[in-house]
């Protein structure tokens, strides 16, 4: 089969940072999927995982965490499967990733392709939609209900980016929340609105008071997506007491949380591939894919693929890591097909 892979790991721009390759079609075990790749999406955790380093494999490493394809094969003990199905899925990190025509998958994981998307558009949605969902609903415990009375406020850190412009959609729309989403450029501003953002402010001034004029009893959740140890005083200052801190990046610095004690807040970490890593209820995020799937398909919401870089090869697959990397993309880039 082909794929794109690495071997050492560089910058983006580096000739080598990836390379076309030629791997023997993997086998589906008894409970996996064979998934013929149609599309993936690109995510700053493939960026983080390509990062520079001193290590060399010494077989091509596949990345790739988020793919819609059609079902290949079914391993012997699959029953919901069959070959010919359009699915979506996020995969696991702990595996061979999607960047190939060909991908192993437990089906537990796996959900339907929403009809009406293109694989393409389908791509763009799996990975940001399970990590939006379980932190708004698992992590911060918010209620999934929507009676028209608004309730509480939701500040999501990122709103433009592939989390954040699920987040704004599943908030707006699955919630009694007010949500305020941050966003730093016109077009970003635009789109956040577009997503269902009731309002939204800089991240690039201070956020406690832009967001304290809106909600002067400070909100009571907030999901940080992005450059959270620079925003973390700002967003202690900011939260309501019993407030709710949800985050998803990787500090490099200690977060002061000794600071969080006076009004009593609470911190959640959200990695959507903890189910796969632990065998944690992994069918959740089936079941998860599925309501998405059903929710596309009745309008609520939308997919935020943005950019289609065209077929996946080496060289596309740079240029998309190097745009991730810049932090200032618009929902999400896709790669579709293979030359």
């Amino acid at each position: 089969m082909r794929a794109v892979a690495l071997t050492k790991y560089l910058p983006s721009d580096h000739p080598e940072a990836f390379v076309d390759v030629e791997l023997p079609d993997p086998t589906p075990g008894p409970g996996d999927l064979l998934v013929r790749v149609r599309a993936v999406s690109v995510n700053p955790v493939d960026v983080k995982v390509r990062a520079p380093k001193d290590k060399v494999e010494a077989s091509p490493r596949v990345l790739g965490w988020d793919a819609a394809g059609v079902v290949e094969a079914v391993g012997r003990d699959v029953k919901r499967f069959r070959p010919g199905d359009d699915v979506f899925y996020a995969g696991s990190i702990a595996k061979p990733g999607t960047d190939s025509e060909l991908h192993v998958v437990d089906a537990r994981i796996v959900g339907r392709k929403p009809r009406g998307l293109t694989f393409a558009q389908a791509a763009a949605m799996p990975l940001t939609s399970i990590t939006a969902w379980e932190l708004l609903f698992e992590r911060l415990g918010v209620p999934q209900r929507k009676t028209g009375t608004p309730k509480d406020a939701l500040l999501v850190v990122g709103g433009a980016g592939g989390v954040g412009s699920m987040a704004i959609q599943i908030a707006s729309k699955l919630t009694d929340l007010t949500v305020i989403a941050t966003a730093s450029r016109p077009e970003t501003v635009e789109w956040c609105k577009s997503l269902g953002a009731h309002y939204v402010v800089d991240h690039r001034q201070p956020l406690a008071a832009q967001v304290q004029a809106l909600v002067p009893g400070g909100v009571r959740y907030v999901m940080a997506l992005t450059a959270t140890e620079q925003h973390f005083a700002q967003l202690v200052e900011l939260m309501a007491p019993f407030g709710h801190l949800g985050i998803i990046d990787d500090p490099q610095t200690p977060l002061d949380v000794n600071a969080m004690k006076r009004k009593s807040l609470a911190l959640h970490w959200e990695l959507m591939f903890t189910r796969a890593l632990y065998d944690a209820d992994p069918l959740s995020q089936q079941r998860l894919l599925d309501t998405v799937a059903d929710l596309v398909e009745g309008g609520t919401l939308r997919t935020t693929m943005t950019q289609d870089f065209g077929p996946l090869t080496a060289a596309n697959l740079r240029r998309a890591h190097a745009a991730v990397e810049t932090g200032r993309t618009l929902g999400k880039i896709v790669l579709s097909g293979f030359p």
